[in-house]
C-alpha cells in the first residue's frame, strides 16, 4: 500500500470537490491536522474512517486504498480477489466450527461423565481402585478447560470476521 499515493489521492479528491481541510475534517469528527497527515502520507486514516471518507470523496474503498480510480477491468479482478478470499475464508470457517463443535462436545461429556460419577459412581465400576476421585477431577479440569477454549475461540473469530466483512462489503460501493 502505497501511503504517499494514498495521501494524494485525497488530497486530489478533496480538491475536486471544492472541500478544504477543515471542511473534510469537520465531517470525518477528526482535526485537520489530521486530513493534512494523511495528506503528506505521514499516517493512513483509521480503518473505521474508510467507509465514511470513500461516501464523502465519492470514490470506493478499493479506489481509496489505491490511491486511484480503477477502471471496471480492475474492478473486476479485485472482485474475483474478494471471492477467492472469501471462498478461503468459509472453507477456514467450517474449519474452526467443527474445531468449535469438539472442543464443545469434549468439554460436555467430561462434565457429564464427573456428574454420573458424582451421582452414580460410574468411575468406580471402571477403575477398581481408589483413582475415580482423580480421574473426576482430571475430567472436570478438561470439561472446563475445553469449554473455555471453545468460547474463547468462537468469541474471537466471530469479532475479526465481522470486520472483515465490513470491511469487504465496502470495498466496491460508491
Amino acid at each position: 500500500m502505497d501511503q504517499a499515493g494514498i495521501g494524494k489521492f485525497i488530497a486530489e479528491l478533496r480538491k475536486e470537490k471544492k472541500l478544504t481541510q477543515e471542511q473534510l475534517a469537520e465531517v470525518l469528527g477528526v482535526s485537520n491536522k489530521t486530513i493534512s497527515r494523511w495528506e503528506n502520507g505521514r499516517c493512513m486514516p483509521d480503518l473505521s474512517l474508510l467507509s465514511f471518507i470513500s461516501d464523502e470523496l465519492g470514490v470506493s474503498v478499493s479506489e481509496l486504498l489505491n490511491g486511484r480510480r480503477m477502471t471496471q477491468e480492475d474492478m473486476l479482478a479485485l472482485r474475483d480477489s474478494i471471492n477467492a478470499v472469501l471462498e478461503l475464508s468459509e472453507k477456514e470457517k467450517k474449519v474452526k466450527t467443527r474445531r468449535l463443535n469438539v472442543y464443545m462436545l469434549t468439554g460436555m461429556i467430561c462434565i457429564l461423565i464427573v456428574l454420573l460419577n458424582h451421582q452414580f459412581g460410574v468411575l468406580s465400576f471402571i477403575f477398581k481402585e481408589n483413582v475415580d476421585d482423580f480421574v473426576a477431577g482430571a475430567l472436570t479440569s478438561i470439561g472446563i478447560l475445553s469449554e473455555i477454549i471453545g468460547v474463547y475461540n468462537n468469541n474471537h473469530d466471530t469479532t475479526f470476521s465481522q470486520r472483515k466483512k465490513m470491511l469487504l462489503s465496502k470495498a466496491f460501493t460508491k
